[in-house]
């Protein structure tokens, strides 16, 4: 992300000259490339490297990578795949600078993932998804994830953090809880006489997850609000790898970045699905999307001689710890120390809590519009998302955001304060 300066009397022309050319220095190089090996047909993926957004006099560009792990058929990961980042970008105001869009993302990914998951239920399409949702913008990475497909990110230095949570109900007590608190059941598969077999699913319906898009009949307490993790890499870079559970199941995180180290993206993805199946054989759809991040190459200054391009062996070497002794002393000059900032991250279910007003009001959510489907409401017609909370009583009525009436319903529907409707049983993985 870029550091703004202190504020100067200076020419327009000459702040644009100074933007451009800190575009080019600031701006990492992307390079992805995926593999896939199918069982069902159900994975799809989202791969868009170079989006423009209008901001002021110019325009930005940011990156978007999304895989979508459908189960009961492909019409909610299709839906999903076509819809969900038109939904995330609607949910933020055009007139936002870089800043302030990067700080908007986390709450425009909630809002975009729940209208999804709205108009699709709409359709009254029993299939649902998983979806793991990445945004790229200079240095700042944000991921929004339902579901149990998982992004990892691996620092230059050869650190690993964890950018998606796992919403498996089998790991995941806090999200068991949720689910019985709201009037749903988990449990295993009865196989009769008390036998139970296995992993835990939620019930009706006998899902696996405790969060995905789709999936209207298995109870509404199956959400589709992500877990949504932002950070800021330092410019040495890293590598992402985003993958469907077909490659989790047989990979741990470690196994997975060291069986591609050295490889450029489009190997490394090959490479993490070949050992995947492998190791576990084809038992599902198995996707992997291989990002890396990488440090622009400073051009060098005339008149000395253009040196040979550093590329092929900064990807060769970037991906493995370094000691401070290895780093040339042009690493030095060009790459800073590898910290990964935590720019924010948020986990709850609960839309009160996740689409607040500690962002101004005015810039994130507009006071006659819905904060999840944008429709413009009358002055009379919003409702406030803190209304019936423990502290709504201490609000005022023109506290929001607000929701329309049928996002207002959905948000009690999730929260098990209406009954979700007549649900048809049905397993899904």
């Amino acid at each position: 992300m870029a550091t703004r300066g202190e504020h100067q009397t200076v020419p327009l022309s000459v702040l644009l000259k100074r933007e451009l050319a800190n575009e080019k220095i600031e701006k990492p190089d992307i390079v992805h490339g995926q593999a896939s090996q199918s069982k069902k047909g159900e994975d799809f993926t989202l791969l868009k490297n170079e989006c423009q957004r209008a901001m002021g006099d110019g325009v930005t560009t940011f990156s978007v990578y999304g895989l979508f792990d459908g189960h009961n058929g492909s019409a909610a990961a299709i839906y999903t795949k076509e819809n969900l980042l038109k939904n995330v970008l609607n949910a933020i105001p055009s007139e936002l600078n870089r800043d302030e869009w990067i700080s908007a993302l986390p709450r425009a990914m909630v809002a975009g993932f729940v209208k999804t998951d709205k108009d699709f239920q709409e359709k009254a399409r029993t299939s649902g998804t998983t979806v793991t949702l990445v945004i790229i913008e200079g240095w700042a990475i944000t991921v929004g994830s339902v579901g149990d497909s998982r992004c990892i990110l691996e620092s230059a230095e050869g650190d690993i953090y964890y950018l998606s949570a796992d919403h498996r109900l089998e790991c995941n007590e806090e999200e068991r809880d949720r689910i019985t608190a709201c009037g749903g059941e988990v449990g295993r598969l009865n196989a009769g006489g008390g036998a139970e077999i296995g992993p835990l699913r939620c019930w009706p319906g006998g899902l696996c997850l405790s969060r995905s898009i789709g999936d209207m009949d298995v109870g509404e307490y199956i959400v589709p609000v992500p877990h949504v993790k932002q950070v800021k890499l330092s410019t040495a870079g890293g590598r992402l790898i985003i993958s469907s559970d077909g490659v989790w199941d047989a990979l741990s995180a470690e196994e997975a970045l060291d069986c591609c180290r050295g490889m450029q993206p489009e190997a490394a993805a090959a490479q993490i699905v070949k050992e995947a199946v492998q190791a576990k054989g084809l038992r599902d759809d198995t996707t992997c999307i291989v990002i890396d991040i990488l440090p622009q190459e400073k051009p060098p200054p005339p008149p000395v001689p253009a040196p040979k391009k550093q590329v092929k062996g900064v990807l060769k070497n970037m991906f493995r710890r370094k000691s401070p002794e290895s780093s040339s002393n042009t690493d030095r000059e060009y790459v800073e120390p590898d910290v990964v900032e935590e720019l924010c991250e948020e986990g709850s279910a609960m839309l009160s809590e996740r689409l607040d007003t500690k962002y101004p009001l005015c810039n994130m959510f507009k006071l006659f519009m819905c904060a999840i489907c944008q429709v413009e409401m009358k002055p009379e017609e919003g409702i406030s998302i803190h209304a019936g909370s423990t502290y709504s009583g201490k609000l005022r009525p023109w506290d929001g955001p607000f929701l329309c009436l049928s996002c207002q319903e959905k948000k009690d529907a999730m929260e098990g304060k209406r009954p979700s409707g007549d649900r048809h049983g049905s397993e899904s993985d």
